[in-house]
């Protein structure tokens, strides 16, 4: 009987963590964020947590780049994604970007048009755009070298 109680007190918090961003809403500008976001809508900015989730549904897209610790997606992103611990990838997720990640599950029809590099461990201030080992790569040029 007692817990019950604190399985219903736990749910209540964790669903009082998590903003929605609904499927008419546009955003533009950079969100930062602790808890959960689950986004059905548009953003046009960066996406940054220290720790949290960030689920995009198959509605949503986001205009920038991405650094959380878990990810799932399942909707469009143009922008390159940093996934600290998780990154799932639904099967009609889209990202048009690099992908940087410590675990990764992708089901049959998850793209990516960009670069999949795994990296055990992540530097808080090593810009998203940068990759300790080379130097930033924009969409274009990693497309041009798809070419050759």
């Amino acid at each position: 009987m007692f817990g019950k109680a604190k399985l219903v007190s736990s749910a209540t918090d964790t669903l009082s963590d998590t903003t929605l961003i609904s499927r008419e809403t546009i955003v533009t500008g950079n969100i930062s964020f602790t808890g959960s976001v689950h986004i059905e809508g548009t953003i046009k900015g960066n996406i940054t947590t220290d720790e949290g989730l960030l689920t995009v549904a198959n509605s949503g897209s986001i205009e920038g780049d991405v650094r959380a610790q878990r990810v799932v997606i399942d909707g469009h992103i143009h922008g390159n994604v940093l996934a600290e611990a998780h990154l799932e990838l639904a099967s009609r997720s889209v990202i048009n970007g690099n992908v940087y990640y410590c675990v990764i599950e992708m089901a049959k029809g998850a793209q990516v048009n960009g670069s999949l590099q795994y990296q055990d461990s992540f530097d808080r201030d090593q810009p998203l755009l940068a990759h300790p080992d080379e130097p930033p790569v924009s969409l274009g040029e990693l497309l041009g070298e798809m070419d050759n």
